[in-house]
């Protein structure tokens, strides 16, 4: 019994390991929080693009809103962790502190909530992805398969659906509208824009001046 149950482990390591080199190249046929979604909202939206017909405008939105240390930290940004936590005990509003990484780390293999479970698994999943993937493929995977919308999953899909037009034409304020939303894109309305996106909108485009021509970042993020 205890042989089988070491064989289990072994192919089990092994198939997820092979998962996650094949995620490189290919992108997930679903993740748990899609399949989730589409069941509770009743509709799903998605449309997987490649990096290069993403545009710029919307990369630099989402690092300049949820991770600008992106493109140099090693998956984890422990600044941005110690802030999170600080603020958290002062009760002021929660700041998840997760890097662009360790969402992605969730999105594709993981469950969304909170258990030190999940946790764990998130940091090992994003040091693996990290290793494996690199930062451009991470970045194309966060903005191909996270949520933007009720039922709307990845960013073509939500340009498509916000402003009809595809992610590579969304302008500089389109992009910053979207990336507002994140992470709570069922809670916000991004078109039209309510009172918390424009506000937000208005910060990240601030941030997107201030982090642009970056060596680091413009390897990232290309033309």
């Amino acid at each position: 019994m205890f042989k089988f149950i070491r064989k289990v482990i072994l192919y089990l390591f092994i198939a997820h390991l092979v998962y996650i080199v094949v995620l490189k190249w290919v992108n997930p046929p679903f993740t748990i929080t899609q399949i989730q979604q589409g069941i509770e909202q009743g509709k799903f939206n998605r449309d997987y693009i490649a990096y290069d017909e993403m545009g710029r405008n919307i990369k630099l939105a989402v690092i300049g809103s949820e991770d600008q240390k992106f493109p140099v930290h090693n998956g984890f940004d422990m600044d941005g962790i110690q802030e999170a936590i600080e603020k958290n005990k002062e009760g002021k509003k929660l700041r998840g502190g997760s890097t662009i990484s360790q969402q992605v780390a969730k999105n594709v293999f993981l469950w969304q909530g909170r258990s030190w479970l999940r946790k764990g698994l998130e940091v090992y999943f994003t040091f693996m992805i990290e290793k494996i993937w690199g930062k451009e493929r991470i970045l194309e995977m966060y903005l191909n398969t996270s949520e933007m919308g009720i039922g709307v999953f990845g960013i073509e899909a939500a340009s498509e659906y916000y402003f009809n037009k595809p992610a590579k034409d969304l302008t500089k304020s389109e992009a910053a509208r979207i990336a507002a939303a994140l992470p709570l894109p069922r809670k916000y309305n991004v078109n039209p824009p309510s009172s918390y996106i424009s506000n937000r909108a208005s910060h990240i485009q601030r941030q997107m001046r201030n982090i642009q021509g970056s060596q680091d970042l413009e390897k990232v993020i290309g033309q």
